[in-house]
């Protein structure tokens, strides 16, 4: 059973398989330019020159030196064990191994993989059903903001594309799934398609619009909060710049680069980190700049309350009501991922993998439910759509 391991910030994206295959190519690859770098230096050497035995590298040596490699650099996927293999370097070359690689190497037992094969199952059934009832919730939330002629406002026209970016982001979880995954025969770690390369460009896009419109909903807080007499319709197409232009131009620049430095497998890799900062700095930025807004918010709440007070009045309750879903979303959807974003990829996969599957597949849903569904006006229209309803069934 293949399960893609999704995340909903761009955390790596390529399956577990495709990893340990990729950091053997890779490992072949680096021994392959050693053994070409010594054959170019043509230097003199009576010893050992460097070889790759299909699993390791081992480096040249000199006549009587003993050189060993660990079993956790080769096996660190398979095995826990910290054993070595070695071999002797004679006038007549190499040695055999001693002991061999699956001796010195012990490997797990055999129902640990089937165990990981379960829980990775469960994993996928669990973000399956998250993206299935954010994808209801969210599309049902643009409906009622859309369909309702009250609800036409900056604020909630915001709210919609907040949404809509949801529904991008979960649509690209489900076609990166059936594109890359939903064939069992195809070596999907060797494939190399525009199809393929379209569905990581298109996740990419989502994850990118999905963190530019958080930060947008913290910009218009923070200006409503500031500008209370200036009108938000201006600034709405500056949003609309923000939310949508700034990931289409970051994606597009990552997809140019990609395409003519390093046009490898189905671009779900991270291997190079400039050009996978492409994508992770934008996001990590706009991450970065919802704290510094977060704080501020809370800073002019908090001078507005005491000039509340002073004054004997109650107006700060309609920003009270304002802030309090955006001051719930910024730290729950971007605190962990700041904590993660200077760190390597493969640090803490499993507190990842639990993040921002297990409770990142949900957001869509949180959302919707609190700028939508929890929100007072569109409580009141439904009540009064009941009401309605039922004085005409009494008539």
């Amino acid at each position: 059973i293949t399960v893609i391991i999704v995340c909903t910030s761009p955390a790596e994206a390529i399956h577990p398989d495709c990893a340990i295959i990729s950091q053997h190519l890779r490992a072949r690859e680096v021994c392959s330019q050693t053994r070409r770098s010594e054959a170019q230096n043509k230097t003199d050497h009576s010893g050992c020159n460097t070889e790759w035995d299909e699993l390791g590298c081992w480096l040249r040596a000199e006549v009587g030196q003993v050189v060993n490699i660990s079993c956790s650099d080769i096996f660190q996927h398979f095995s826990s064990n910290q054993g070595y293999v070695y071999r002797n370097c004679t006038v007549d070359g190499w040695s055999e191994m001693y002991p061999p690689y699956d001796e010195a190497c012990a490997f797990s037992d055999n129902s640990e993989p089937e165990s990981e094969t379960s829980y990775l199952s469960t994993f996928r059934q669990v973000y399956t059903v998250g993206y299935a009832t954010s994808l209801i919730s969210l599309i049902t939330a643009i409906v009622v903001f859309t369909a309702f002629r009250k609800f036409h406002c900056t604020r909630n026209y915001i709210h919609i594309n907040l949404f809509s970016s949801f529904v991008l982001r979960a649509s690209a979880v489900f076609i990166k799934d059936t594109v890359l995954f939903a064939d069992e025969t195809l070596d999907h770690c060797s494939v190399s398609t525009v199809t393929c390369k379209s569905a990581v460009a298109f996740f990419q896009f989502s994850i990118l619009a999905n963190y530019f419109w958080l930060l947008v909903e913290g910009m218009y807080l923070q200006t409503l909060l500031a500008l209370s007499f200036v009108s938000q319709r201006k600034y709405f197409w500056w949003y609309i710049l923000i939310g949508w232009g700034l990931p289409s131009t970051a994606l597009i620049l990552w997809v140019l680069t990609r395409f003519f430095y390093d046009n490898r497998g189905c671009w779900d890799d991270t291997d190079n980190v400039p050009i996978w900062w492409i994508i992770k700095g934008p996001i990590t930025a706009t991450l970065l700049v919802n704290i510094v807004i977060f704080v501020n918010v809370i800073r002019i709440l908090v001078q507005k309350l005491k000039s509340s007070a002073m004054a004997g009045n109650n107006d700060t309750r309609h920003f009270m009501r304002l802030a309090k879903s955006t001051l719930f979303l910024i730290p729950l959807f971007g605190m962990h991922y700041t904590v993660f974003a200077f760190l390597p990829e493969n640090t803490g996969v499993a507190a990842r993998l639990y993040i921002e599957l297990g409770l990142g597949s949900f957001q869509g849903f949180v959302v919707a439910l609190l700028y939508c569904f929890m929100n007072g006006e569109v409580s009141e229209c439904r009540h009064n759509v009941v009401a309605q309803k039922s004085c005409k069934h009494t008539s």
